[in-house]
This record gives C-alpha cells, structure tokens and sequence, in this order.
C-alpha cells in the first residue's frame, strides 16, 4: 500500500487568510480520518492543538482523544508523524525555542516534551519541528548566535528526554525562509543540515523538507531532497505545490512546477525512501467540503501518475541510449582508481581538453524525452 498520509490542519484548513474569514466549518478529527480512509490515505499527521485545542482540561483532551484514537482502530490509519504548535497563539509571536523571552522559551519546551508523549502513545515514528516563528523582522531585534545556542539547546534537551523515556523517536526539523517571520531560522534543507551536524543526538535528528519551501527562495528542490537521502538525513517529506518565489501556496501536489515533481517522484521512488508520502497542502479558499475530499485524493492520484511517467522513462530504451551518449553513468565511478597513488594521477593525461571542451553531453534530448513522458506522448 501506497504510504500517503495527510495532516489534520490539511484537509481541516477553513479557508481564512490575512484578507478573509472562513469558508469552511471546522472539520472533526474522527470525520477527517475516516474520509481520508475512504480515499485511500494510510496514515494522519497532526499537531497537538489540531487534536486538542489549547488550553483545554484534562477531561476535554482525553474525550477528543478518545474519539480519535477510536477512528484510527476503525479505519486502521496510522500516525506516522506528529508536530507541536509553537506558533499560532500571540505567547509565540517572537519564536518559541529562540524567543527573547526566557519564560516563553521554558513555556514552548514544556509544550514539546509534553507532546512527545503523545507521539509515542499514537505510535508515532517521527516528530516533525518546525520553527516558523523563529527568526525576525528587525536584525536588530535578534542576537542570531545566541537564538542557534538556544535552538540547539532545546534540539538536544528533546532528543536526551526521548531517550530517557524511552520512546524511539527520531526528530525532523522543517526549514522555510521566510512567512510567518520576516525571516525564520534554519531557512533551507542546507542550513538545517549544518547546524543538525553540531547537535548531541545529531544521528536522532533529519530534515523535513516541503517543496513549496524550497522553491520560495528560488532553490532546486530535488537537489535538496538528493543531499538530504546522500546524509541519510530524509527522515520525513511534505508534498505540495508552488509558483515560484511567492508566498507560501500550498498547492495539490504537482499543480506548480509540474516538472520538477515528476523528477522528484523519480527520485523518491528510484532512491531508496521509505517513508511517507506526506501531503501537506490546503484545499483551495473556494472549495466546500465535498471539494476538500476532491483536492485530498487529487494529491495521491497527481502522485501515482508521475510515478508511472517516471518508470516508463526511466525503462524506455531511447531514454537508456541517451543517458549513455551523456555519461551519467560515469558519475558514479571514482575520479580516481583503485590503488592510483597522487604521484601517478598527476603523471598521467586523460582527455585533450579541445576534444573534451567540444563534446556535446545531449542534456536537452534527455530533458525532451522526460517532457515527452511527462505528457503521455511516449
């Protein structure tokens, strides 16, 4: 079975924007869930507040997750991934692990160590971090070292609580450069990755990507997610489209740039994840909610088309042939041999260079061919 899953914020997005209110009721979790099986979903993420709104007493938490916990042993969706909210209520407006303020940051700690607990109960595998409101309008406003000791301080406290509770949790943090701070903390899959490398549990800890927010700051996301699987650092993925270097979309998956989904389908189903394909989209501001279940199974059927595209380029014969006229095979062979000493590598020559400089490598015959698949002519 097909590993997508879908976030409760998703499907349960009400349609308000800075510019409008609502067009949608609040959505029931138990309802979300069994649509979402209805459709052929396999699992359901959440945050904590989509679950059980802040603020709310013990008896109102163990009522909404009874009733959840009842719709997953219905249905049979698993939670593969769950997140914390550290940024809708106005006590985040200034971050929350990185806040200037220190009783806030003690406050965003204790909300996510809390909530690890619920991870693991649900069965859990990943804890998602995603810091949208660490960073800053004004440089002056923020001491950006001393926000990373803080945001790494609060990485390793989490990973030790982890291990001394014995919950198995990896964590994925989420990067995004900018919106809902002018600019966030950690804004690309590349600084998330640096600065995973300086954490205590930094083997506990990967990155969730989302192609809209790599593709806001203009970067390739398919590069990005190859040098996340090359680290070994692709703990968990969402899936969404985007226009360009705009605000956050949020898009049905593959209803931006078409092109690169089909090569990241590629990549994902020819690279060696295992994880799930997590859908992390908002239904269009004018849809009801009988188009909310459209745009759901939209995502899952864009991402089973590209993937029979995808395998039907990479078997085709021509595709084969012209990968072998541009060498990118011989990528994967070593620069150097097995054995060759430095002072032998430099005693020797190669190619002319002339002959080299005037090789064509037929990247646009390649590129032609995945379009030609992409639209079905092939």
């Amino acid at each position: 079975m097909d590993k997508f899953s879908f976030g409760l914020w998703t499907v349960g997005w009400q349609g308000r924007d800075p510019f409008g209110d609502a067009t949608r009721p609040v959505l029931d979790a138990p309802l979300a869930v069994r649509k979402l099986a209805e459709l052929g979903a396999w699992g359901v993420t959440l945050h904590d507040d989509d679950l059980i709104p802040f603020g709310s007493d013990a008896a109102e938490r163990d009522r909404r997750l009874g009733e959840f916990r009842a719709a997953l042993d219905e249905t049979g969706l698993v939670v593969p991934m769950v997140t914390t909210n550290l940024f809708t209520h106005p006590v985040f407006k200034d971050g929350g692990f990185t806040s200037n303020d220190r009783g806030v940051r003690r406050f965003a700690l204790r909300k996510v160590l809390r909530n690890l607990e619920l991870a693991a109960s649900l069965g859990a595998e990943t804890v998602v971090l995603w810091g949208g409101r660490e960073g800053s309008e004004v440089d002056a406003g923020k001491d950006v070292r001393a926000a990373l000791d803080r945001y790494r301080e609060a990485l390793d406290l989490i990973a030790q609580h982890s291990i001394d509770q014995g919950y198995g949790l990896r964590f994925a943090l989420e990067p995004k450069p900018n919106e809902p701070r002018g600019d966030i903390l950690l804004p690309t899959i590349g600084h998330a990755l640096a600065f995973i490398s300086t954490l205590q549990h930094h083997e506990l800890v990967g990155v969730n990507p989302e192609v809209g927010h790599e593709q806001m700051a203009g970067l390739n996301f398919v590069h990005g997610i190859a040098q996340a699987l090359w680290q070994g650092k692709l703990f968990h993925i969402d899936l969404n489209g985007q226009k360009g270097p705009r605000y956050d979309q949020d898009l049905v998956f593959g209803h931006g740039d078409l092109l690169s989904a089909f090569f990241l389908v590629d990549l994902l189903e020819g690279g060696g994840y295992e994880g799930p394909r997590h859908f992390d989209y908002k239904p269009l501001r004018t849809e009801d909610l009988e188009g909310v279940w459209v745009s759901a199974a939209a995502n899952m059927r864009t991402y089973r088309l590209l993937r029979e595209r995808a395998t039907a380029f990479r078997h085709d014969p021509e595709v084969q042939e012209a990968l072998r006229v541009s060498g990118v095979a011989q990528l994967s062979m070593p620069t150097l041999s097995r054995g060759e000493s430095i002072v032998d590598f430099l005693a020797g020559a190669d190619v002319d260079p002339e002959v080299a400089g005037a090789r064509g490598y037929g990247f646009v015959r390649l590129s032609q061919l995945a379009l030609e698949h992409l639209l079905g002519a092939r």
